[in-house]
């Protein structure tokens, strides 16, 4: 499809096109192509505006060719490519312009995925990742062990899962849950206080969402954002797998991934690569047109929320 360069910046004029473009000086939508240039300009106060500029390409001087071969790789594979590994196949010199290419499409998929809104039923629960912490801290001097230490990152999870009727289920799904799953959210937390997870969930849960938890204390003030908060307080785990069948089944897949493709993920980028996961499970019937879906994504930034049809 892209066999060159110049294919490829075509290509992306052609989804900018398409999308549109804003000026940011007037804000106007309407431009006309100067291809002496090589750029956009306003029809009203003919500012020009670069073919990379608001994309997420914007101050980067790799080619355009790089950028489409690392959303097709991220699109294509089931789980992902790690930056050492798009190095070689691209054959570029240094590490570091290939993984900062990386994280700014991971960081523009988390920013679509942030127009959109969880409603009908959502098991939340919290994660904990395996991460590197970014602030220096000694075993020794007391820093917590185990769950919650600064060795892991808290990850709020929120699911949709609607309920499904079990005569309706075919027999070959008998062992599925009795739920059917729809979009996912990831959501990286300092801590799990209520005032932080109240913080965190803004935006994401729509007014007339129905949220089953476990019985934590920092879920207390989330009757204040949607219509119903269901508590299930129990440990047994019949009840658990019926109640949540597939927050934990989402939290489960995203570690034995990571654990698959990173050898070690730093704190602070762990919401870039969370983003990347939700984005493509989101996504995950549309087949060879998710590489559209990311191109528009790495070229638009839309002010705009639809809870019921992911773009």
């Amino acid at each position: 499809m892209f066999p060159d360069e110049q294919s490829c910046r075509e290509d992306f004029r052609r989804v900018r096109e398409r999308e549109g473009v804003v000026c940011k000086k007037c804000g106007g939508t309407k431009h006309y192509w100067k291809s002496d240039k090589e750029c956009f300009e306003c029809k009203s106060c003919h500012f020009r505006t670069s073919l990379r500029s608001g994309t997420v390409m914007e101050n980067s001087n790799l080619p355009f060719r790089y950028w489409l071969t690392a959303i097709a790789f991220m699109s294509t594979t089931k789980k992902s490519i790690s930056a050492l590994e798009l190095q070689r196949e691209l054959g570029h010199k240094r590490y570091e312009p290939i993984w900062l290419m990386l994280h700014k499409i991971r960081s523009v998929l988390g920013k679509r995925d942030s127009l959109y809104e969880l409603s009908n039923y959502i098991e939340l629960d919290e994660g904990f990742f395996e991460s590197v912490s970014s602030k220096e801290k000694n075993e020794d001097e007391g820093s917590k062990r185990g769950r919650g230490s600064h060795r892991q990152s808290r990850v709020l999870v929120a699911v949709e899962s609607k309920p499904i009727d079990k005569k309706s289920k075919p027999a070959k799904y008998k062992y599925k849950p009795d739920a059917k799953v729809g979009y996912i959210k990831m959501i990286v937390l300092d801590d799990l206080r209520a005032d932080s997870i109240s913080t965190g969930l803004k935006g994401c849960l729509h007014r007339e969402a129905i949220v089953r938890t476990d019985g934590y204390k920092g879920y207390s003030k989330l009757k204040e954002q949607i219509k119903e908060h269901q508590v299930y307080r129990t440990f047994d785990k019949e009840v658990l797998e019926k109640t949540f069948p597939w927050v934990h089944t989402a939290i489960s897949n995203a570690k034995r991934l990571f654990l698959g493709i990173h050898h070690s993920i730093k704190d602070c980028y762990m919401q870039n690569y969370l983003n990347e996961y939700c984005y493509k499970f989101n996504r995950r019937y549309f087949g060879q047109s998710l590489f559209d879906r990311f191109m528009v994504a790495a070229v638009t930034n839309v002010p705009y929320k639809n809870r019921f049809n992911y773009g």
